[in-house]
C-alpha cells in the first residue's frame, strides 16, 4: 500500500469531490488545526454530539442498541464527562475511491489530554459523514471544540481495485449523514 500525498488528495477531492467541503490549507490560527496536510486530510468535528449517560441503567448492546443511552447536544464546546464518550460526526462528506482504504488517526492536541479518537477505517466506496467516537479517558471533564480539527485521515492506495467494495456490499452505514448509531445489517 501506498500513502497518498497532499498533491493526490487535493486533486481527488478538487476534481472528485472525494472531500466536502474542502479545506485546501491546514488552518490553525487559535484553533485545532484541520483541512489538508503533507501527507493526510484533518478532518473537523460538527456541532452535534451524542453524549454517553447512564441514566436509565441501559446495557449497551450493539445488536439492539438503545438510543436512550445518548443525550443529544447541539453546543459550539461539548464536555465529555470523566471516563465516558460521545458520538459526533465529521463536517465533511466523504467519496472513497474503489482502490484506497483510509485510516483515521486522532489529533496530537487531543491526545496529549487524554481524549482519544476512534474510528473505524472508510472502506473502498464508502461514503458520507463519518462517525467519530471520542472517549475521555480522565476522571476529569473534557472540551471538544465544533468545527475545529479532531483527526486526520490518511489515504491508502492498494497495489490494485478491490474485487468487491462497500458499494457492493450495500453497506449498512453507506450514504450516512450525521452520527450513526449501531446497527445490524
Amino acid at each position: 500500500m501506498t500513502v497518498m500525498s497532499d498533491i493526490w488528495i487535493r486533486r481527488m477531492a478538487t476534481e472528485h469531490a472525494m472531500i466536502e467541503p474542502f479545506v485546501e490549507t491546514q488552518k490553525r490560527d487559535r484553533v485545532i488545526s484541520y483541512g489538508l496536510s503533507s501527507y493526510g486530510y484533518d478532518a473537523r468535528v460538527a456541532d452535534e454530539f451524542k453524549v454517553f449517560t447512564n441514566v436509565d441503567s441501559a446495557i449497551v448492546d450493539p445488536k439492539d442498541f438503545n438510543p436512550a443511552s445518548f443525550v443529544d447536544r447541539k453546543v459550539p464546546v461539548c464536555i465529555v464527562p470523566p471516563n465516558s464518550f460521545v458520538l459526533a460526526h465529521t463536517v465533511e462528506y466523504f467519496r472513497i475511491p474503489r482502490d484506497i482504504l483510509v485510516v483515521c488517526l486522532g489529533k496530537s492536541t487531543y491526545a496529549r489530554c487524554g481524549i482519544i479518537v476512534n474510528v473505524t477505517p472508510l472502506e473502498p466506496e464508502w461514503e458520507g459523514q463519518v462517525t467519530i467516537e471520542i472517549s475521555n479517558t480522565t476522571p476529569l471533564p473534557a472540551k471538544i471544540y465544533a468545527f475545529e480539527g479532531i483527526c486526520q485521515f490518511l489515504f491508502l492506495q492498494g497495489n490494485e481495485p478491490c474485487e468487491i467494495s462497500y458499494a457492493d456490499k450495500s453497506g449498512k452505514y453507506m450514504g450516512q449523514r450525521g452520527t450513526a448509531l449501531p446497527r445490524l445489517g
